[in-house]
């Protein structure tokens, strides 16, 4: 059975190898041979990426000091603050006062050596906050690393060794990816030090995984395990093009889905770490969302292509350049702009002070304006998605007292306030959720229930642009009314 199952699997194997090379094939013995000889082409490459890499990829471990509260008998109590909620301080007992104590908690990932004097780049959920950091290279060497700055973010972190005449990664071209390209991840998953793994770049510019406030991931099969995170993701050449940092799995372990940051993003927040310790990000001030076709049809676009701003921050550099809410950007410094999330990467990695050029369209025309990026400060905002995928459910309209717009924090705000919506209806459908302020329907300010029912009443058939504010963001959104 064995032997037979030999027999079978061999054919297979060598039929992939020649397809995936490209090359001609034919039956026979000389298309064994010939597939025989492209895997071990390949096997060649693979090796030859491992030499040159491995040495500049190390094992990280770190340590974190962590307060772990005692009862009255010294062992810790998670469940102390849920039983003092409920029946009050416990009776104190004489006896000698007990130190606090701290729990070790310890940590490992991955990370490259990035140029010979020992800086190396890993991530931050990798080395964040911990307060020993030591660093194992390919020959055993060991070494205590100084996190040099952090930046959660992006996940991204950079150490340094007091070490000179270090072997180093080359920095690649992320950009110069495509779909199907050969990829090799190495780090030490489950702590196995140094292991290599292949695959392809499964995708390119993934975004809204939740994981990174900035994010436009490459997606990967190459096995990547808890212990790759920090590890460099190379190409052929051995070049890295990108920083293993998650995955999606229902086991905990590779199941084919794992993300890289791309290196050309991480070039240009190693740079201000290295520098400055710290990154310092652009502010246009906007919120923005995705055009739909159903919104484009909305504005009377012929295109979906860009992206919609919603709302305008007061006193912002957006403000300040001329952009308006309902403007639709198309073009950052004369290249198109279709990804919400990478617009938004660009405008925070654009350095304060500099200008851009964006391209946008305004009641039907193209026009051209010049906004001075700012600094983005805590609580502020680079060009944030307004709103969000809201709940399906349905619509009752009542009018904004003093009182409501004060406890749902619409003060100064004129519109209708949507008390209930219908499960299944137009407006669930819509996005239209409990609590949002309805302010413009068709670009017509609307400020009572009446005026918002007479422009809707009897328009079967009709999608209807709304301008809805929820929270302290706008959006616009499409509502189509049934036949």
């Amino acid at each position: 059975m064995i032997e037979k199952s030999r027999r079978l699997i061999l054919p297979l194997v060598l039929l992939t190898a020649l397809i995936l090379s490209g090359l001609p094939f034919s039956s026979g013995a000389g298309a064994q041979e010939q597939g025989i000889e492209n895997l071990r082409q390949s096997g060649q490459a693979f090796r030859s990426v491992a030499k040159k890499v491995s040495p500049a990829v190390v094992f990280i471990k770190v340590e974190k000091s962590i307060p772990v509260s005692t009862g009255m008998n010294g062992f810790s109590s998670p469940d102390e603050e849920f039983f003092r909620h409920f029946f009050g301080q416990p009776p104190r007992f004489k006896g000698p006062e007990r130190s606090p104590r701290n729990r070790q908690e310890m940590g490992q990932g991955s990370g490259s050596i990035i140029s010979p004097d020992g800086y190396i780049l890993t991530n931050n959920h990798v080395v964040g906050e911990a307060d020993r950091v030591q660093v194992q290279l390919q020959d055993g060497r060991e070494y205590e690393a100084k996190i040099v700055g952090t930046d959660p973010p992006t996940d991204l972190a950079v150490i340094k060794i007091d070490e000179s005449d270090l072997p180093f990664l080359r920095l690649g071209d992320s950009d110069q990816l495509e779909v199907g390209d050969w990829v090799l991840a190495v780090g030490n998953p489950f702590g196995l030090s140094h292991t290599l793994t292949a695959g392809i770049v499964s995708a390119k510019g993934r975004s809204g995984m939740g994981l990174n406030d900035y994010e436009n991931f490459i997606q990967t099969d190459a096995a990547i395990n808890p212990g790759n995170s920090g590890g460099p993701l190379v190409n052929l050449d051995g070049a890295m093009v990108g920083i293993n940092t998650a995955i999606f799995s229902r086991s905990g372990g590779s199941m084919g889905i794992g993300f890289a940051i791309p290196v050309n993003m991480a070039k240009q927040i190693r740079d201000q770490l290295i520098e400055h310790g710290q990154v310092t990000r652009g502010r246009l001030g906007v919120y923005i969302q995705e055009l739909t076709k159903e919104l484009a049809t909305s504005f009377g676009l012929d295109s979906d292509q860009g992206i919609l701003v919603s709302q305008v921050i007061k006193d912002s550099p957006a403000e300040k350049g001329g952009l308006k809410r309902g403007d639709v950007i198309d073009k950052l410094d004369g290249e198109k702009v279709d990804k919400l999330a990478d617009f938004r990467n660009r405008i925070a990695l654009t350095p304060p002070g500099s200008k851009v050029a964006l391209g946008i369209m305004r009641n039907g025309a193209a026009r051209e304006i010049r906004v001075t990026i700012g600094n983005l400060d805590a609580g502020q905002t680079a060009g944030t998605v307004g709103g969000g995928d809201l709940p399906r459910l349905g619509l009752g309209l009542q009018p904004l007292t003093p009182e409501l717009a004060e406890r749902l924090g619409y003060q100064g705000e004129k519109g209708v306030l949507v008390a209930a919506v219908e499960a299944g209806s137009a407006a669930a459908e819509a996005g239209i959720e409990r609590g949002d302020l309805i302010q413009e329907i068709d670009r017509q300010a609307v400020s009572t229930p009446e005026e918002a029912g007479k422009i809707l009443k009897e328009t079967g058939g009709k999608t209807h642009l709304l301008l809805i504010r929820h929270g302290a963001a706008t959006r616009y959104l499409a509502l189509k009314i049934g036949d």
